[in-house]
């Protein structure tokens, strides 16, 4: 089944621009790497599986957004972009396992549009009433699944100490 890319960009447009904004801190650059996601989308388009659109393209973003990120390290133009290129291009293995294990068992224990929720309002800084209005939820249905989340990660750290 073929995407909708242009669907896809009306609706998902704006929450992609955010989060390349988020990452790359720059307007110019952040629209670029935006359009390079819907790049990514059409080129596997007939390959990819019309659900979850919202984390897809979270996904594909920040992905470009680091290899944008990445590559500048090789190449700098501005030093205030220095700690945002050493967080992305960390290289403390342990720490970014560890930390990957603890999001699998978090995320695999709640629903996948959780994940969104989350990354919305406490990465990308949303409202609750934009992360609603983005995810189709009531603000207090957002505001359950982040409790749902915040009750899980206490019972992982519970089950870790």
């Amino acid at each position: 089944m073929s995407l909708d890319v242009e669907a896809y960009y009306r609706r998902y447009g704006p929450q992609v621009l955010r989060r390349c904004r988020f990452l790359l801190r720059d307007e110019e650059k952040a629209v670029d790497a935006m359009h390079d996601v819907f790049v990514q989308l059409l080129r596997y388009q007939s390959a990819l599986k019309d659900t979850a659109p919202s984390s897809l393209l979270h996904q594909i973003a920040t992905r470009v957004c680091l290899n944008r990120l990445r590559g500048a390290k090789r190449r700098p133009e501005d030093r205030e972009d220095e700690l945002v290129l050493r967080i992305a291009s960390a290289e403390d293995t342990e720490a970014r396992t560890a930390a990957k294990g603890l999001l699998d068992r978090l995320f695999g224990r709640v629903p996948a549009s959780s994940r969104d929720i989350a990354v919305l309002h406490l990465v990308d800084g949303m409202t609750l009433e934009e992360t609603a209005r983005e995810v189709g939820l009531s603000v207090s249905g957002v505001r359950k699944r982040l409790r749902a989340l915040s009750a899980v990660l206490q019972e992982l750290e519970l089950e870790a100490a």
